[in-house]
């Protein structure tokens, strides 16, 4: 675990949070309240979408009607984070996050279970004390063997 990672507030710019990601050279950020408590998480999928664009979702039209074939509300969500200026906008919500006392196989299984790529490792008053990555977890396997 990364204890004390950088995080970033949800009115930090993309392009803060772009440099932030390509200087560290991570793929992610916690992105915290004015309070210090977790809001959503950041990523480098979440960014994806300013450069991907979106396409909107597949439709016919029947006597002045539009009949979706998707669902529109997926489309809306991937439409903000296109265009989204902050990272409060762009950010996933409600990640997936574990306490500090959890033993790492727990931690794994959730990672896995959940295929996220990061856990957010919070303390009692939902404040972020660390961040776990696949590579941690691999590199206490890799430890344990030695």
């Amino acid at each position: 675990m990364t204890r004390d990672p950088l995080t970033v507030s949800p009115k930090t710019s993309i392009t803060e949070v772009i440099q932030a990601l390509a200087e560290r050279k991570i793929s992610g950020l916690p992105v915290v309240d004015e309070t210090g408590k977790l809001v959503g998480v950041i990523s480098e999928t979440d960014l994806m979408w300013q450069e991907s664009g979106v396409t909107p979702p597949a439709y016919i039209m029947i006597l002045d009607s539009v009949i979706f074939l998707e669902n529109p509300t997926r489309y809306q969500k991937d439409l903000h984070k296109a265009l989204g200026q902050t990272a409060g906008e762009v950010m996933t919500r409600d990640p997936t996050t574990i306490t500090a006392d959890q033993p790492l196989p727990n931690a794994a299984r959730v990672m896995h279970d959940r295929n996220v790529r990061r856990l957010p490792v919070l303390d009692e008053a939902g404040h972020v004390v660390g961040i776990l990555t696949r590579g941690d977890i691999v590199r206490a396997m890799a430890a344990e063997q030695a």
